[in-house]
């Protein structure tokens, strides 16, 4: 995939994952790290569920 990006379905669970949403331009990053609990993806940052439901995936840069 283009730029590194994956398919959502094949995201690990228990990490810090750089996520994004398929856009008009492209793919959009979130600008924060995520994680997967329980199937709910979470804000790493803030520990709240993200409210969008995001198409792609990737490692979190540090």
């Amino acid at each position: 995939m283009r730029d590194g990006w994956l398919p959502i379905a094949l995201a690990p669970d228990d990490c810090d994952l750089d996520l994004g949403q398929v856009c008009t331009a492209g793919i959009e990053a979130l600008r924060f790290p995520c994680r997967r609990k329980s199937g709910i993806w979470y804000n790493v940052w803030t520990d709240e569920p993200l409210l969008i439901h995001p198409t792609h995936w990737k490692s979190w840069r540090a």
